[in-house]
Formats: structure tokens, sequence, C-alpha cells
């Protein structure tokens, strides 16, 4: 894997026939990459706790026009910085991050700038209940998770 491709930071994969591009910050983004750079929108995988993709329609990421999609069971769930349950979580976060620290109220700020700054920060939640914070790449590993993310496939040359 590969990173920094055309100064935005994707993720690049070889396979045997194609290259593939992960790692944009919503749909709109990869279909731009397509419309600038040429390519074909698709749906990558991660599964089994690895990080070798292979290209699926499994979660329906191009017909819900979803960049990125968490299957870890029932009581888990995946909340992306960009979905718009997050803040709730940000909040939540900032809340006992400054109850752990018992930091003055301006302080509490900052720790609210780091939560949201965070590299493309996931709120995950076991039975509706906050667990932990984890990162895109990082949640490929965790959970026994299938990890779906919108991406850009391209013809080998």
């Amino acid at each position: 894997m590969e990173t920094k491709e055309n100064n935005r930071k994707l993720n690049r994969y070889e396979l045997e026939d194609q290259i593939l591009f992960t790692g944009f910050s919503n749909f709109t983004d990869a279909e731009n990459y397509v419309n600038e750079k040429g390519g074909e929108l698709v749906e990558v995988a991660f599964k089994d706790g690895n990080d070798n993709p292979r290209v699926t329609d499994e979660a329906g990421l191009i017909e819900k026009k979803l960049h990125y999609f968490v299957d870890a069971g029932p009581e888990y769930k995946f909340i992306h910085s960009s979905d718009p349950g997050f803040k709730q979580y940000a909040d939540e976060l900032q809340k006992i991050k400054a109850k752990l620290t018992q930091s003055p109220p301006d302080e509490r700020y900052l720790a609210n700038f780091e939560i949201e700054n965070a590299e493309d920060p996931i709120v995950v939640l076991k039975n509706d209940h906050f667990e932990s914070v984890t990162s895109r790449e990082r949640s490929k590993y965790l959970k026994h998770a299938k990890v779906y993310e919108i991406g850009v496939s391209v013809a080998k040359p």
C-alpha cells in the first residue's frame, strides 16, 4: 500500500490487473477523482483483519452513495467523522476527557479540538454505548470487522 496520490491522501493498492485507490473523504471526492483522472468507481472490501482489498458490491456503497461502512455484527456500530451523528459523540468524548483530566472549561475546548482533528476518527459503539475511538485504517483490524470503502479502479498499463 502506498499513500499520497496526486496530492491527495489516498491509499494505493496494486493488484494483478488493476490499481485501486481508497481513502476518499466522501463519495463526491471519489466521483470527482474519476471525472478528473479516469477509472471506475468500485466498492472495496477489507475482511478477515487484513489490508488486502477485494472489489465487491456487498455493502452497496455505490448505490447508497456512501464512502465508508463497517459491518462488525449487530452489536457494533462504527460512526465516521463525516456521519451526522458523530458530533454528538465528539461532545460526549469531550466531556469524558474533561472529567478524566478534571480540566478547567477553557481546556475542554482544546480537548474537543484534538478529537475533531484526529486523523479521520471513527466512534465505535457496542450495544449503542460508547466503546472507543479509532481510525479508518485501524477499523480494518478490529472486532473481526468487514470494512467497505469507496474506491477507484484503474487498469494497469
